[in-house]
């Protein structure tokens, strides 16, 4: 006599379950998470070029340039904090993202970003 191998019907519907409710949880997560990506290059971006080298009035125009072609809704030029450490300029930002995803489950993400590296 053979032993069978493999999934049971029931292990079959569990196991896609889980599955599928990770898949729905990433796309649910993952534009949040693409939307602080582009802020930090935008950040960087501004930071690295000549566009941040004038006022703090010049450096929120710079970035709400980039925010309307990109569609970055989350943070607004208001919402960054420009220093200067040195020779270099910093721009830094936080802000908080609820993400609904289910009856009365939400998912509260805190994100935080620099134009230096490694903060």
């Amino acid at each position: 006599m053979h032993k069978q191998k493999g999934l049971s019907l029931i292990s079959l519907i569990l196991v896609s379950a889980v599955l599928i409710s990770l898949a729905v949880l990433g796309m649910k997560v993952a534009p949040a998470v693409i939307e602080y990506y582009t802020i930090v290059k935008h950040v960087k971006a501004i930071s690295a070029s000549g566009e941040g080298k004038g006022t703090v009035a010049d450096v929120r125009k710079a970035y709400e340039r980039r925010a309307v072609v990109e569609e970055t809704p989350s943070i607004g030029p208001q919402d960054l904090d420009i220093t200067k450490e040195g020779n270099q300029l910093v721009i830094s930002f936080a802000y908080s993202k609820k993400i609904h995803l289910f009856h009365n489950v939400s998912l509260h993400i805190d994100f935080e970003g620099s134009s230096v590296p490694g903060r």
